[in-house]
């Protein structure tokens, strides 16, 4: 649990960073989603744990046995597409929607999910895809909205090729664009909200460290500490529907209050 006050300092914090023009930045990890139905990754109940991610998460993988991949990434895009958003996609969505035009609030992702765009967040900077889009990769067909679940285990393009599911499998590199975008909000950004991430993750793990060289106050929200805790200004315990929508309504109370 968040230390008595904490969340409140955190929040005095964050509004005393909102002039006009000032850039809020949340970048978030398979944390966020965990309650909306979506396992992590690395947790205690996490998805490395049930399967192993050289079998059925990498291009080799794919490529030796395309069934088994396309059963693992099946599973995931059937969870994804029951899910919805949770209070803490809610609340970075209803900060935005606040605080726009005078101040401006971009969401970085490591999910692959569209939950913060289906909360109404705009311009997200998904780092790692979105497992409901497929590509060919030999033809570039692409699809932004492939059925769940697929209709073939593996599915195929009209060209023969085997499809894949739109996301950075390990030992590929992340898309240039959105890694370029992210790294240009993380660097000019006046907050950075860190939230429900491992921080072990690179280059994501790097951002929050390069918000807080370049002078950015850099909060984080996580259930449990990380190697970023101690080097950040704020940290709270908790999930993301549990700390984000109670700090985001104390940002915008103090922001009225500073306003008036």
């Amino acid at each position: 649990m968040t230390e008595p006050g904490g969340l409140q300092r955190a929040a005095r914090a964050i509004a005393d960073r909102l002039y006009a023009g000032a850039l809020i930045v949340a970048s978030t990890g398979a944390g966020m989603s965990r309650e909306s139905g979506i396992p992590t990754f690395r947790g205690a109940e996490g998805v490395w744990r049930q399967y192993r991610a050289e079998e059925v998460a990498t291009p080799e993988a794919l490529a030796r046995d395309p069934a088994w991949a396309w059963e693992f990434h099946d599973h995931l895009r059937a969870l994804v597409a029951a899910a919805r958003p949770n209070a803490g996609h809610l609340a970075l969505a209803r900060l935005e929607r606040e605080l726009t035009p005078a101040c401006a609030v971009r969401v970085i992702t490591q999910n692959v999910d569209r939950l913060h765009e289906a909360a109404g967040s705009s311009g997200v900077v998904r780092l790692h895809g979105d497992i409901l889009r497929v590509v060919c990769p030999r033809c570039g067909w692409e699809e932004g909205d492939y059925p769940v679940p697929a209709p073939a285990a593996p599915p195929h393009c009209d060209c023969g090729a085997v499809l894949r599911p739109d996301v950075v499998l390990f030992g590929e590199r992340l898309p240039e664009d959105q890694l370029e975008e992210a790294f240009a909000l993380a660097e000019t950004c006046d907050v950075m909200l860190v939230v429900g991430t491992s921080v072990v993750v690179e280059p994501a793990a790097s951002l929050p460290v390069m918000a807080r060289e370049q002078g950015a106050l850099v909060v984080e929200v996580n259930p449990e500490p990380t190697i970023l805790s101690r080097a950040v200004q704020h940290s709270l315990r908790g999930t993301a529907g549990g700390v984000l929508p109670a700090l985001v309504e104390e940002v915008l109370r103090l922001t009225q209050e500073l306003d008036s």
